[in-house]
């Protein structure tokens, strides 16, 4: 008995710090999702610079109380590009997710509802594409357009549904062992409808999941097709543009102009990826230790 009492206050302590801690790094990511989201809607229309604006005689200037990120090689504010480039890249992000997503709950549900010989072979198409390395296929799809937004959206959005198709495919397979679509099917409800009415709402929160997971997966892979060259025009300011221009300036010594839109890219990533952790925990308690990125 008493060795009993004794560990149940440990176990009660070590769960209450477990909570402390998901709280503590929800209320962080919150906190870093929300500074980027008035950074990104506030910062254009407040300040009234132009960040293509070219300055020579400021060119690769450290940071300081004028300049806090410092400039450019050509003069420009790091600040203000980094925010237009984060603008920018965020957007790609989001429609490529959002089409991502489409795409994939469309073919998961599909093969799951149906399954038989339509589920094999829409998950044979799943495998043959996953079988093709993302960036290759994704400079393939750019090369055939002229560098710009939508190209990289429409590339991202091909190339990243693979992984929400078999997630919707999984869910609908095992919601299709549960009671209630036995009943719904003996009433004689359609399979449309079973789909429609039953299935699709049941999938849509881990569909609604993958979508946020994987904005911060399609502000990378942008930012790799732009670093490449292949993304978007030089003359954009995204994340990937920043870090290519950037590179003879690090060779020389100067860090900041690589440093700073790599954190714009790095830190929207864990505060989105810690929202979504936290929001997985809710949606399915039993793999909380688990982390879809």
């Amino acid at each position: 008995m008493t060795g009993a009492s004794t560990a149940e206050p440990v176990w009660r302590s070590y769960g209450t710090s477990r909570r402390s801690t998901r709280t503590l790094r929800v209320r962080i990511s919150l906190a870093l999702v929300g500074v980027t989201a008035l950074a990104v809607l506030l910062v254009p229309p407040l300040v009234r610079l132009d960040q293509q604006a070219v300055d020579l005689g400021a060119k690769l200037l450290s940071p300081s109380w004028s300049h806090p990120f410092g400039t450019d090689d050509l003069g420009r504010d790091l600040l203000l590009r980094c925010v237009y480039g984060l603008r920018v890249s965020l957007l790609v992000g989001v429609a490529a997710a959002l089409a991502a997503t489409v795409i994939g709950t469309a073919v998961g549900a599909t093969a799951g509802a149906l399954g038989g010989w339509a589920d094999r072979a829409l998950m044979r198409v799943v495998d043959t594409v996953s079988s093709v390395p993302h960036l290759l296929l994704g400079i393939f799809i750019v090369a055939v357009f002229r560098p710009g937004v939508w190209p990289v959206v429409v590339s991202v959005a091909l190339t990243h549904w693979l992984s929400t198709a078999r997630i919707v495919r999984a869910e609908v397979l095992s919601l299709r062992s549960r009671p209630y679509i036995d009943a719904a099917v003996s009433g004689g409800a359609s399979r449309w409808r079973v789909a429609v009415r039953h299935l699709l709402p049941g999938v849509l929160p881990q569909a609604a999941l993958a979508a946020v997971l994987m904005v911060p997966h399609a502000m990378w892979h942008e930012s790799a097709l732009s670093f490449l060259g292949l993304g978007l025009p030089t003359h954009m300011a995204s994340l990937g543009n920043l870090i290519q221009s950037a590179r003879g300036s690090l060779l020389a010594g100067q860090w900041w102009p690589t440093l700073f839109p790599g954190l714009f890219i790095i830190v929207p990533t864990l505060a989105i990826a810690g929202l979504a952790g936290a929001w997985r925990e809710r949606i399915n308690p039993r793999r909380r230790s688990e982390l879809m990125l």
